[in-house]
């Protein structure tokens, strides 16, 4: 076979197996952060005005602030197929394969001449393109930013490879359409997730290591690449500064302490390099104080000598090349880890979607000096790719496996509970599955343990507005009322536990008081469609019509196409005798649920009331 025909063939070999790995992630629903950034997204809702969509939400539990291009792949994604998760899990896998065959072409090129080089770029593109480690990114649909940020970190260098391999075979002119393609990327990853801040440090690190030889070499053969990437950094502050630190959950102003978060990742990257290696336990949600109980001092001194050994064997003359290969790969994992290590966050000290693109140095360097060792010995390029195809195997089962473990919220909370039971966010979110499902006593029982968990204040207010919900379904609404007042009280501006404060009062009776918390949610998120029919429901029960219906559209205006919403309007309608305003309604509602025996029936009785 020739040269092309092997490099294709391994392309479409890592093809099927990210899809062999991938294969059942597709009907996994949206979780966690999903809902704000993705279901409860309104500038996704269309693609012109691109106004909105180039602006999106950075509040609580948006993950899209300050982030327009992630955006605008969820915009098209909605714009295919609305809310069905497959469009999105589409993209994800996409870009997921986009990105391991942009790994493979960019360590063939960069180890040019080597042998085995192919091999080498094969082996490493293929255990990352279906690793266990990268269900997080893949398969969790929102960390789409960690993954098309990958992808559009590695086309930054692969241009800058593909210019420098120009230039050798052709002159100094070389080919600088790839130089573009190498601007376009980083400035995409910059508006894609803030990770991508190190990237022209890298790509210039990069050059200097494999092409040009010195980094004064590097910048007089690049210079003008290199100021164009830099200029990246406008973006990203641009970007960046307005987006509140993802609703004040990172940042110098998120209220954990620098120094602690920092001790906080020796042991985050240590346990990293450890999943690198036997994946398991692979855990959603860290949680913050996971870490505590891995003590004593060899994470520091592990995750030290590693940092030490890579700007040493970075710093070795041209002739050592292996050693400098190696050190840019070691500055790399951690260029690639810095950002999300050096920023403190109040919400996770660690999370498995940070080494999506930090676990490519680590797996081309294994397999690198793998390959300088058995080449030496007769069949050893024989033993090398069935080693890599055994582990391939192994570790596409694993990630199927894990995948599983997505298929509900249910599924995936039980499971990190399980495994880390003392996380307080895993203990409340799994109350909130067992909530949607009916099991309100069982979602009491992990909210209780949520707010046992958690000794932070400041973290609690959402624990208590979920209890409060489940107390209100039970019908228990004085303790609920408790319940939501303390979240009010901890969080001024937190509308959820505002809204439902104030729908608590209606059914209290207390119409003035919950008037003035409906008031204050609208306030807080004019685009929450739950406040404004809450106020819709105050109004209607008042016998107030006209306000009532003007509050019923401004939830439809928020949240179009949902037919429970048409529904209330069309009922709202009727009540008043507007029965012909009511039809329109009522039509709208079973055009959208066309099962809708209520609806059906309403509408029935109303077009009765209009015949002569």
């Amino acid at each position: 076979m020739t040269r092309r025909g092997t490099v294709l063939l391994a392309g479409l070999v890592i093809v099927l197996a990210a899809l062999a790995a991938y294969h059942n992630s597709f009907t996994a629903p949206f979780v966690f952060d999903d809902a704000e950034s993705i279901a409860h997204n309104p500038t996704i809702a269309r693609l012109w005005p691109p106004g909105p969509m180039l602006s999106p939400p950075g509040s609580r539990g948006q993950t899209v602030g300050g982030r327009p291009v992630l955006n605008v792949t969820l915009a098209v994604d909605h714009a295919l197929g609305g809310l069905d998760v497959r469009a999105y899990h589409a993209t994800n896998l996409l870009i997921h394969v986009l990105a391991a065959l942009t790994l493979f072409g960019l360590v063939r090129r960069t180890l040019r001449g080597q042998p085995r080089a192919e091999l080498v770029a094969f082996g490493a593109a293929l255990l990352w393109a279906v690793h266990p480690l990268q269900t997080e990114s893949v398969t969790y649909v929102i960390q789409r930013a960690e993954s098309l940020m990958g992808l559009c970190y590695l086309l930054t260098l692969y241009g800058l490879a593909r210019l420098a391999e120009g230039e050798d075979a052709a002159g100094a002119g070389g080919r600088w359409g790839w130089a573009w393609l190498s601007v376009c990327a980083c400035f995409l990853g910059m508006g894609t997730k803030e990770v991508m801040v190190s990237a022209p440090v890298i790509v210039l690190l990069y050059d200097r290591t494999f092409w040009s030889g010195t980094l004064g070499a590097a910048w007089r053969r690049h210079r003008r690449l290199y100021l164009a990437l830099g200029a990246s950094w406008l973006l990203l502050a641009a970007l960046v500064l307005p987006s509140h630190q993802r609703g004040g959950s990172t940042g110098f102003g998120s209220g954990m302490p620098w120094a602690h978060y920092v001790m906080l990742q020796f042991p985050a990257v240590a346990h990293y390099l450890w999943l690198t290696l036997w994946p398991h336990p692979l855990i959603f949600d860290y949680g913050t104080g996971w870490s505590n109980r891995v003590g004593g001092v060899l994470p520091v001194l592990v995750v030290t000598g590693l940092g030490v050994a890579a700007v040493a064997a970075f710093l070795q003359p041209a002739r050592r090349r292996s050693a400098r290969a190696a050190g840019f790969a070691g500055l790399w994992f951690f260029a690639v880890l810095a950002p999300t290590s050096l920023i403190p966050g109040n919400r996770q000290t660690m999370a498995e979607h940070r080494m999506y693109l930090a676990l490519a140095p680590l797996l081309v360097t294994g397999l690198a000096a793998l390959a300088g060792l058995r080449l030496r010995r007769p069949g050893g390029a024989g033993a090398l790719l069935a080693g890599v195809l055994l582990v391939a195997g192994a570790a596409t089962a694993l990630t199927v496996r894990r995948n599983a473990v997505y298929r509900s919220d249910l599924a995936l909370w039980s499971d990190t509970v399980a495994k880390l039971p003392d996380n307080p966010y895993a203990q409340g979110d799994l109350g909130v599955a067992l909530d949607e499902r009916g099991d309100e006593q069982g979602a009491i029982a992990h909210y209780e343990a949520s707010l046992a968990l958690n000794p932070n204040p400041r973290e609690l207010e959402k624990a208590y507005n979920d209890l409060g919900l489940a107390l209100a379904k039970l019908g228990r609404l004085s303790e609920a009322e408790a319940r939501f007042t303390v979240a009010v009280r901890l969080d001024p501006a937190y509308g959820d536990a505002r809204d439902n404060l104030g729908n608590v009062l209606r059914q209290q009776g207390r119409r003035a008081e919950a008037a003035a918390q409906l008031r204050a949610a609208i306030g807080l998120r004019p685009d929450d469609a739950n406040a404004w029919i809450n106020f819709g429901a105050l109004y209607a029960e008042a016998g107030h019509w006209p306000e009532a219906i003007a509050a019923y559209r401004q939830a439809e205006a928020v949240r179009p196409g949902d037919p429970t919403l048409h529904l209330q309007l069309a009922n709202v309608l009727a009540e008043s005798h507007q029965w012909s305003e009511a039809i329109p309604e009522y039509e709208a509602t079973l055009r959208l649920d066309p099962r809708n025996a209520a609806a059906r029936e309403r509408l029935a009785r109303v077009r009765a009331a209009l015949r002569p």
